[in-house]
C-alpha cells in the first residue's frame, strides 16, 4: 500500500450481501439524499433463475438512482448498481461496469469476492467495503483485498445480522473493520464517507 494514497477521499462504495440482503438494503439506502457524490457497486446473492425486480423494489423506496448493472457502463455518482442474477460484476481500471458469466466463486454468482478484489484493483485505497447479512464467507476475501489496498471496512454487527455467519467470516478475516449496526452504517456513508472523512 501507497502512504501517498491512504487517507484520500473515497470514490465509490461496494456493498455484499446475502440471506436478509433487501430489509438491510432497506435501512441504508433510502437514507442517502438525492445529491449524494458516491456511487455504489452492489452484488446480492439471487438464484440464477431469479426475476430481476430488486432495483425497481428499492428504487421506489430511495432518493438515489438504483439501477441493474448493464456491461461496459460508465460508473456516475449518486447511483447505486446492482449485479444481474448469474452475472459476476466488476469494475473495470476505467471505470466502467463489467458483467461476467464466470463461474461462480464459492457457489455465487454474482461474487461479492469478484466485485471486491476488482474494486480494490481500480480505485486502491479509495474504496470503502460493506459487508451485510448472509449465510457463507463471501465477501470476506474481498473485503481483505481492499484492506490491503488501504480502503475503507465496514460490517454489519453479527449480532444485528438476520444471517450472522458472512459478518463473522468478514470481520475474522478483517479484525481491523468497523463493526456497526445499519443506521450506524447508513450515517457513516452519509456522512463521513461523502463529506471525505475516514
Amino acid at each position: 500500500m501507497s502512504e501517498a494514497h491512504s487517507s484520500g477521499p473515497i470514490q465509490a462504495i461496494v456493498i455484499g450481501a446475502s440471506a436478509g440482503a433487501v430489509d438491510a438494503l432497506l435501512q441504508i439506502l433510502p437514507v442517502l439524499p438525492k445529491n449524494y457524490v458516491l456511487p455504489l457497486m452492489i452484488v446480492v446473492h439471487l438464484r440464477p433463475d431469479s426475476e430481476s425486480t430488486l432495483a425497481g423494489l428499492l428504487a421506489a423506496r430511495c432518493q438515489i438512482a438504483v439501477k441493474e448493472a448493464e456491461d461496459k457502463e460508465p460508473i456516475r455518482a449518486g447511483t447505486a448498481y446492482l449485479a444481474p442474477p448469474n452475472y459476476h460484476l466488476l469494475v473495470e481500471p476505467d471505470f466502467r461496469l463489467s458483467l461476467s458469466s464466470d463461474e461462480p466463486v464459492l457457489f455465487s454468482r454474482p461474487s461479492i469476492d469478484v466485485l471486491f478484489e476488482s474494486a480494490a484493483d481500480a480505485y486502491g485505497s479509495e474504496v470503502a467495503g460493506v459487508i451485510l447479512t448472509g449465510g457463507n464467507s463471501d465477501g470476506a476475501r474481498g473485503l481483505q483485498a481492499i484492506e490491503a489496498a488501504g480502503g475503507v471496512l465496514l460490517v454489519q454487527t453479527p449480532s444485528s445480522a438476520s444471517t450472522s455467519a458472512m459478518p463473522q467470516a468478514a470481520l475474522q478475516a478483517c479484525p481491523s473493520a468497523r463493526a456497526l449496526s445499519l443506521p450506524e452504517i447508513a450515517d457513516v456513508l452519509k456522512t463521513e464517507l461523502s463529506e471525505g472523512i475516514r
